[in-house]
């Protein structure tokens, strides 16, 4: 059987570990939903501080309700069990993502940022710091929507975290910012340092510092320099890679003031880069030649100094050397030359907008086309002369696997035709892993499957030693991944191996009778005597069970042996309380 906690929440299966915890999926019986339960591992139930810190701050963060925070809807204690229940998220962790995807497009680390910078605007504007952000503790969605959890709870103690004498673990040191390395003032900008880092490694496969030991790679966030992204990949938009630096900057004073400030220049940039495409984002021309090799470490020591043709000499990123004044005029020069370029370009952007804004097209509402086939909006679309294209295949219980669960510009929004709108399929259920059935009793099958996902199949019976409706076998076999939805066939046990019927004993010997229950594995109980005028002495004249009762093997059988018949001089008998 599945354990319960506080009488409702019934725990199915594990689906991650952290340092300080482990999670399970379970079923909410009172809301009749899936939650995902958090309980505290037992290294850290003795430690009474930890304790109280950890209940303080899990209710803090279950006030707050935002689309890229992880819901918060219960903490509580059972005995020694300390668990928080959360919202159940159907997806990966970022740190997946990027280990399997890594560099991901800029595009992408745009939109992902966009939507850990907003939960963090709103946890800042709650007055909670979140401390620890990193990649493990951003889950995105199939629809690609990022969801930040533990808020101010992610403390555990490994070998990538640091810890003070006073408030224990102050973050994960691949990630934290230099004052948290000092155990200086932590406020909002430490977040904004460390979702810069989380860019920086969605962005390259790395993070910018790492080392041998945290005491290492924490004086590294303290004193070493940060390598630009585009030393590591080519094609970083030098914008994006000003906002990554900018976010980690050595000093909080030289941040983005707020998170809302931060999503701003990223909204700026991925405006621009929608309305002129990449070759604007990326320098024009100059996004052609750009040929940076990836390393798997950043380079150490100084950057090389170059001799070009016209007798500077320049350093690969820092700009021309200061020493030269006839580099530094004509420095001056192509500044004058770039404020020009950037307002031509300006100008060409502002027309764009215009022609979009203005130009060509039909404006329509965007047509429905949720509980279409991908084929079915193809041909409405055409009607409408626009353009429908595959966006995500989602996991959704409620939608059929194939038809569109949404769409992006969503139904009745003002478009042009010609547009292109996106749409998102279901695909079911989703997998999920068959449960082990065996064991259990048939009549709970249907409650435990539906709350796994699953139904119940076909039911046979099979001759067995196993308490009667017992599973002996199921098909698909328990830890396969299945389609969630698919139907469970199981064998459970008659009982018959376990039962045996009572044989005859009237009329024979005491020992006979004995021989008589051994052969079908019941066994002699207490025996009794008394007189009879029809059976003669030393035979059977009464058995507890009729014959032909099917009794478990191994019961235990009274009987009664008769004295022969009483005679005047005999007296009779005290009654047999075992007779009855």
């Amino acid at each position: 059987m599945s354990k319960v906690l506080a009488n409702r929440y019934e725990l199915f299966e594990r689906v991650g570990e952290g340092g300080m915890s482990v999670v399970y999926k379970a079923k909410d019986k009172l809301l009749n939903r899936f939650v995902a339960i958090k309980i505290l591992k037992p290294e850290f139930i003795n430690d009474q501080k930890f304790i109280e810190s950890f209940r303080r701050e899990s209710q803090n963060a279950a006030s707050m309700t935002h689309a890229n925070i992880v819901n918060i809807y219960d903490v509580g204690r059972e005995g020694n069990i300390h668990y928080i229940v959360m919202e159940l998220i159907e997806g990966r962790a970022l740190s997946e993502l990027i280990k399997e995807q890594g560099p991901m497009a800029y595009p992408k680390v745009i939109a992902l940022s966009k939507q850990i910078a907003a939960a963090l605007s709103f946890a800042h504007k709650n007055h909670i710091i979140h401390r620890d952000v990193k990649p493990h503790n951003v889950m995105i969605t199939p629809n690609g929507t990022a969801k930040i959890t533990d808020f101010g709870i992610a403390k555990a103690v490994n070998a990538a975290t640091i810890v003070d004498n006073t408030d224990g673990i102050v973050g994960s040191v691949h990630y934290f910012s230099p004052e948290q390395a000092r155990g200086g003032y932590v406020d909002e900008k430490s977040d904004i340092y460390s979702l810069g880092i989380v860019m920086y490694e969605m962005l390259t496969g790395q993070v910018p510092f790492d080392g041998d030991n945290p005491v290492n790679i924490a004086l590294q966030h303290i004193n070493s320099e940060m390598t630009p992204p585009s030393q590591l990949v080519a094609g970083v938009p030098p914008a994006l890679e000003h906002i990554i630096m900018k976010c980690c900057d050595k000093y909080p004073v030289n941040r983005y003031a707020s998170a809302d400030e931060l999503i701003q220049a990223l909204n700026n940039l991925e405006f621009v880069g929608s309305v002129v495409g990449d070759s604007v984002l990326m320098g024009g021309a100059a996004a052609k030649d750009h040929t940076r090799v990836r390393m798997d470490r950043p380079p150490k020591g100084p950057i090389a100094e170059t001799d070009y043709d016209d007798g500077e000499v320049r350093r690969d990123y820092d700009g021309y050397n200061e020493d030269n004044r006839k580099g530094k005029a004509r420095n001056k020069k192509k500044k004058k030359l770039i404020i020009i370029i950037a307002a031509v370009a300006a100008a060409v952007i502002l027309g764009l907008v215009c022609a979009l804004i203005f130009g060509g097209g039909e404006e329509i509402e965007t047509p429905d086309f949720t509980g279409m086939t991908l084929q079915e909006a193809e041909t409405a679309a055409a009607e409408y002369d626009i353009k429908v294209k595959l966006g995500d295949e989602v996991i959704n219980e409620e939608v059929d696997k194939g038809l569109i669960v949404s769409q992006d510009p969503e139904p009745g929004q003002t478009i042009k035709t010609g547009s292109t709108v996106t749409v998102n399929v279901s695909k079911g259920l989703g997998d999920g892993s068959v449960p082990d059935l065996t064991g259990k009793m048939k009549d709970e099958l249907s409650d435990y499957l539906d709350a796994a996902g699953f139904k119940l199949g076909a039911v046979t019976t099979e001759e067995s030693d196993k308490p009667e409706g017992t599973v002996i076998s199921q098909n698909p076999k328990a830890g396969t991944e299945v389609e969630k939805g698919t139907a469970i066939d199981v064998v459970v046990s008659d009982g018959s191996k376990g039962k045996t019927a009572m044989p005859y004993l009237i009329g024979q010997t005491l020992s006979e009778a004995k021989t008589s229950l051994s052969s079908v594995g019941l066994t002699l109980g207490s025996v009794s005597e008394d007189y009879s005028d029809t059976y003669a002495s030393g035979e059977v004249m009464w058995q507890q069970y009729d014959s032909g009762t099917s009794l478990a093997k191994g019961t235990s059988v009274k009987i009664r042996i008769s004295k022969g018949k009483m005679t005047t001089t005999t007296q009779p008998p005290t009654q047999d309380p075992e007779a009855n």
